[in-house]
């Protein structure tokens, strides 16, 4: 019967603890949830279970909160006017830019270092920018004035006041008292300096107030003060330098912050900038020859469309008379051909939003991959030169490829390699790291002695400060306070001084931890010196094949002008047997055809071997250098300068130390609004619908017209100007019936170099 009371009262217990538990956790919860969810607006009420409040609030989308300064820094192109498309119907200016104004203009425009993969919107915290090394030299944690702050003097101090009032079991303390009353204040101020031999100096004051009525004291209250000075030098482990310099004061196996470490750390960010801005002057130049070949392309194209046409209104004159030579095939055949060379002429003037020339896109300096496209070329130039997307003027090389063969002398290219590649000498700077690490780590395996040396001058009296500090003797000869004696008076004497001196000792048996710090340490070293003997060879792979490149661009577009001239010299002659009637239509096509593509492919193989003889530069590290671009800290903006000048006037006034807000900060703006076209609100997972709930179709596109006859003129290309009154409105096909021909409204490339001569008899 009793166990039975026993195992019930046991149940009851528990069965409150889980109850009163359970409350708590409703509790807690009630006070969290509601007032941050449910509550937080004034006059809102929620009924319901928690959870449901949680997913109405928790996951509605918001407006980010944007300070004031967000706000204005906002980029100016978000004004910029409309790009230029196929359906303008304007010429446009010209802006004539060289290659080196383009890197300049990019490098000055250019505080991230951005590409044309789209990281910068896809992945930011992947994207370089032109603060990451003051951000990692600033670093509060592993900076370089982290870790010489770790230097620093450090001020502390303390003060207490306590009021005892306790009974005691003990008659005999204090003379018999058995109520201990008690006043106690006790004060401390120290300052401590590390220095990076490893000791430690410390001077210290202690100030200590003791009143209470135990009846055997002398006074009813008495000061207590002391000032010393205390050293502690590492002997073994923890001292010298070259440890403390590496791993920092106080530090654990493992963890290594000191300023040779974080100045290494700076050292590796500098050298990710310089990657950066390596690889923005590669793009910049990929994409400048890109835009040159667009240029070159579009010529090519509009040629071969106005030769074309040209073919196809001298048939479609044969035919209306119904003369030999104007049979309807031949007709449609050479409107065919007029209409493919059209396609490519629109093609070549806007081109796709491809994948473009750029790094890492199957060579480390970027393959040459153009997109064939004036207008797509010139919008991803202004991307990386870091302005408008438009402006009402086309950007316009003016600069063309060397055509002169360029040789690398192969040991020195190598040598160059090896020694200025920036990911080579930012992997030097990690193994220096660790061999670094590697020193500290061995200095755990020592034991721990310090020497340790403390002096202490002390004062006591009835009075913290008076101007009395007198002594009485008694019949021993011993030194008694007088009555009001001062405590500071008595440190000041100097008679009562203490002083201590000795050593500590301390070690772990076995030493397992530093043994496996040293052995992590020197793996981690054995990985980075592989990981460098292996980037070295793939470098030196990577240089083989840049300059083979360029040698197979510069074979090939000789082999292409050859090509060019032959195209040339064939169509001449198929022209001339056509017109005598020795030739059928379809060889002069093919002919015309030929013609375009080896104009176009002499174009390319130019553009490539410029990019192939830059890549050379890229892989070999001297792209900086040979684009002429010089890394040096710039001066500080203008504000930074106002700012330092606020700062050093308030030097010597008082200042506030409060720098949080009076007020909580504002996060976000209320619910991301989704409005249908009718302006009604639209719910989650509802799709935005037209007025009468069904969701928006796309219109249907139909295709224009094909024109039933050539335009009876020819029109000049090459300024936009109509020949005979016949503009191009009247013949090309456009989706609103009406409209210039775009191609016709873009010049071709300002300045053309006349072609090098054929060489080696022509068998090039």
């Amino acid at each position: 019967m009793h166990a039975a009371a026993q195992a019930t009262a046991r149940g009851l217990m528990t069965y409150g603890m889980d109850a009163f538990r359970r409350t708590i956790v409703v509790v807690l919860t009630a006070s969290l949830v509601m007032p941050a969810g449910c509550q937080w607006r004034r006059g809102a009420e929620f009924h319901g279970p928690p959870e449901a409040c949680y997913n109405q609030m928790a996951t509605q989308i918001e407006y980010p909160a944007e300070s004031p300064c967000t706000q204005s820094n906002a980029d100016p192109s978000i004004t910029s006017p409309p790009p230029v498309t196929l359906s303008a119907d304007t010429k446009p200016e010209y802006w004539d830019v060289s290659l080196q104004e383009v890197i300049q203009l990019a490098l000055a425009n250019s505080e991230v270092l951005r590409d044309l993969g789209g990281a910068v919107v896809r992945a930011p915290d992947t994207t370089r920018t032109t603060v990451d090394a003051s951000i990692a030299d600033t670093d509060p944690q592993f900076g370089t004035e982290a870790a010489l702050s770790a230097f620093d003097a450090q001020f502390s101090t303390s003060t207490f006041w306590e009021k005892n009032d306790r009974l005691l079991n003990n008659q005999f303390f204090g003379g018999g008292t058995r109520d201990l009353q008690q006043d106690d204040a006790v004060f401390q101020a120290a300052i401590t300096k590390k220095s990076a031999t490893g000791s430690q100096f410390t001077i210290r004051h202690n100030v200590d107030y003791d009143s209470n009525n135990a009846p055997g004291n002398q006074f009813p209250s008495v000061w207590d003060v002391n000032v010393e000075v205390e050293a502690r030098q590492p002997i073994l482990q923890g001292a010298g330098l070259e440890f403390n310099r590496i791993a920092g004061p106080n530090t654990t196996p493992g963890q290594y912050t000191g300023v040779l470490v974080a100045r290494i750390n700076t050292d590796v960010a500098l050298t990710d900038f310089e990657i950066g801005v390596r690889d923005l002057a590669s793009n910049v130049e990929n994409a400048y020859w890109d835009l040159y070949y667009g240029y070159r392309d579009l010529d090519a194209k509009v040629k071969a469309r106005d030769a074309a046409l040209d073919t196809w209104r001298k048939i479609y004159a044969l035919f209306e008379s119904g003369r030999h030579g104007g049979e309807a095939e031949k007709e449609a055949e050479a409107r065919e051909q007029y209409f493919r060379f059209q396609e490519d002429v629109q093609t070549a003037l806007n081109g796709e939003l491809l994948d473009a020339t750029r790094t890492n896109n199957g060579s480390p300096g970027g393959t040459f991959r153009p997109t064939g496209g004036v207008l797509v070329a010139e919008r991803k130039l202004r991307l990386l030169m870091g302005i408008a997307p438009s402006d009402g003027r086309l950007l316009r090389p003016i600069d063309e490829p060397a055509m002169a063969k360029v040789d690398f002398d192969w040991a020195q290219a190598a040598q160059d390699a090896v020694t200025r590649r920036a990911e080579l000498r930012r992997e030097k700077w990690q193994i220096r790291r660790r061999e670094l690490e590697v020193i500290a780590s061995k200095n755990y395996l020592l034991p721990r002695l310090d020497a340790v040396g403390r002096y202490r001058w002390r004062g006591l009296g009835d009075e913290l400060i008076t101007e009395q500090n007198n002594f009485t003797t008694d019949a021993l000869g011993n030194r008694i306070l007088a009555p009001n004696s001062s405590a500071y008076g008595v440190l000041d004497s100097g008679d009562f001084q203490e002083w201590q001196l000795g050593f500590e000792f301390s070690m772990p048996i076995g030493f397992r931890q530093a043994h496996s710090a040293v052995r992590n340490a020197e793996l981690t070293l054995a990985r980075e010196r592989a990981l460098l003997r292996d980037q070295q060879r793939e470098v030196i792979h990577e240089l083989s094949d840049a300059v083979g490149e360029m040698d197979r661009s510069y074979t090939l577009f000789q082999t292409s002008y050859n090509r060019l001239v032959a195209a040339r010299q064939q169509l001449g002659a198929v022209q001339a047997a056509y017109e005598a009637d020795k030739a059928p239509l379809d060889l002069l096509l093919d002919a015309q055809r030929r013609l375009s593509e080896a104009e176009s492919n002499y174009y390319r193989g130019l553009a490539t071997y410029a990019v192939d003889a830059k890549n050379v530069h890229y892989v070999k590290g001297t792209l900086l250098e040979y684009d002429g671009v010089c890394l040096s800290e710039g001066p500080w903006c203008g504000e930074a300068y106002k700012d330092a000048a606020a700062k050093d006037a308030l030097r010597g006034k008082p200042r506030a130390l409060n720098y949080a807000s009076s007020r909580a900060p504002v996060v976000g703006w209320g619910p991301y609004p989704l409005v249908r076209d009718d302006g009604a609100a639209c719910e989650p997972g509802q799709i935005p619908a037209d007025g009468q709930g069904t969701p928006i179709q796309q219109p249907e596109i139909t295709p224009p017209p094909v024109p039933p006859t050539p335009p009876s003129a020819t029109s000049d290309y090459s300024s936009g100007a109509a020949k005979n009154g016949v503009t191009p409105a009247s013949w090309v096909p456009t989706a609103t019936s009406g409209g210039a021909d775009p191609a016709s409204q873009v010049e071709p490339a300002r300045y053309v170099r006349k072609l090098p001569p054929l060489g080696d008899g022509g068998t090039r």
